[in-house]
C-alpha cells in the first residue's frame, strides 16, 4: 500500500507550504445531519473528486454489469431516494452503478455517486432492501462523511500531506491526480472506511429517505442479516472492510424500529416489493447472467420462478488493482 507521500504528485508537495497558507472553508450546518460540519472541499469540488475516481472502481469492481433493465431499475430506486434528501442535495449530479462482481459491497463517492455489486444484489430478496442499501450510501453523501475522513485524517497528522494536496488543487477550482488516490477502495485507503458514528448516522439518514418514500424501514434490519450470514466470506469480506461494526449498527435498527419507526413497520402503506424486485432484478441476476424475459416482463418457460433461485454468490478470488 502506498504512503500518503508517494501519494501524491511532486507539484502538489511543492505547493504544499502555499497551500497551507491559503485561507480554508469555514463551518456550516448540515442539513442532512443537523451538525456542524467543517468542509474541506466545496461542492463543486466534492463532485469532481466523484467524478474523477469513479472510472478507477467501475475497472476495478469488473466494470458496469452487462444489463441495462437492471441498471435502470436500480436506478429508479435510487433516484427516488436521491429526490427527497435535504436541501440542495436533490440537485446533485447523482448516478447509480451495479457493479458486475460477485464480491457483496456498495459504497459512494464525493457528489452523489452511488455503487452496489451484484454479489450483494443477489442476496437480496426485496425492494426496501436495495433501497436500504442505496439509501445508506446516499446518507454518507450528505452527510459528507468523505469529506470529514479527510480532515481527520489531516488532523491525526496521517495526511497532512494529502490534505495540502487537495487544498492546492482547490485553489483552482479543479481536482488533481490526488482524487483517484485518496478514494481508492482497492488499495485499502483510509478515505473510505467509515467510523462507527458515521455508519450510525448513515443507517439513520438511509431509513429516514427509505421511510419517506413508502418502504417499510424494517427492511434495513433484513439487510444486516443478509450482511451477518457473509461475515467470514471471501464475498463478504470486502463489505466489512468498509462498513465495520455490524452489532452496534442492529442494535440502532432496532432501537429505530421500536421507537420512531414503530407505527410505520406494520402500515400496509410501508411496503417491501419483494414482487417487483424478483421480476425486474432477481430473475435477471439468476446463476450470474441475465435472464431473458417475456414482452411483459415475466421469465420465460424453462427457467425456475425466482423464489427457486439461489441467491448465494458464487465465491471468486477479487484481486485489487495495486
Amino acid at each position: 500500500m502506498p504512503n500518503a507521500t508517494s501519494m501524491l504528485r511532486p507539484a502538489a508537495l511543492v505547493a504544499l507550504a502555499a497551500a497551507m497558507s491559503v485561507p480554508l472553508p469555514g463551518c456550516e450546518t448540515n442539513p442532512a445531519t443537523g451538525r456542524s460540519q467543517f468542509l474541506l472541499n466545496s461542492r463543486d469540488q466534492e463532485i469532481a473528486m466523484g467524478d474523477q475516481a469513479s472510472p478507477q472502481l467501475v475497472n476495478e469492481f469488473g466494470g458496469e454489469l452487462n444489463d441495462p433493465q437492471v441498471r435502470i431499475y436500480v436506478t429508479e430506486v435510487g433516484a427516488r431516494l436521491a429526490a427527497v434528501t435535504e436541501a440542495d442535495n436533490p440537485t446533485l449530479p447523482w448516478s447509480f452503478t451495479v457493479l458486475d462482481s460477485d464480491v457483496i459491497n456498495a459504497f459512494a463517492l464525493p457528489g452523489g455517486r452511488v455503487f452496489i455489486s451484484r454479489g450483494l444484489l443477489r442476496r437480496m430478496t426485496n425492494e426496501a432492501q436495495l433501497a436500504g442499501v442505496l439509501g445508506h450510501e446516499i446518507g454518507h453523501v450528505t452527510a459528507r462523511h468523505i469529506n470529514d475522513r479527510m480532515v481527520n485524517t489531516a488532523v491525526a497528522g496521517i495526511g497532512v500531506q494529502v490534505a495540502g494536496a487537495i487544498l492546492t488543487e482547490g485553489v483552482g477550482g479543479a481536482v488533481g491526480d490526488i482524487a483517484p488516490k485518496a478514494l481508492e477502495l482497492g488499495g485499502q485507503t483510509i478515505i473510505l472506511r467509515y467510523g462507527r458514528s458515521q455508519e450510525l448516522e448513515a443507517d439513520a439518514l438511509g431509513m429516514r429517505y427509505m421511510t419517506r418514500v413508502r418502504y417499510n424501514p424494517a427492511a434495513q434490519r433484513q439487510v444486516m442479516e443478509i450482511l451477518e450470514q457473509s461475515m467470514g466470506t471471501t464475498a463478504g469480506s470486502e463489505w466489512f472492510s468498509t462498513h465495520p461494526y455490524p452489532k452496534t449498527r442492529i442494535e440502532q435498527i432496532d432501537r429505530l424500529l421500536a421507537t420512531e419507526y414503530a407505527g410505520v413497520t406494520k402500515d400496509p402503506a410501508y411496503q417491501l416489493r419483494a414482487e417487483e424486485f424478483a421480476r425486474r432484478c432477481r430473475a435477471r441476476l439468476a446463476l450470474g447472467r441475465p435472464a431473458p424475459l417475456t414482452d411483459d416482463g415475466e421469465a420465460m418457460a424453462g427457467l425456475p420462478p425466482a423464489s427457486m433461485w439461489c441467491t448465494t454468490c458464487r465465491h471468486e478470488s477479487h484481486a485489487h488493482a495495486r
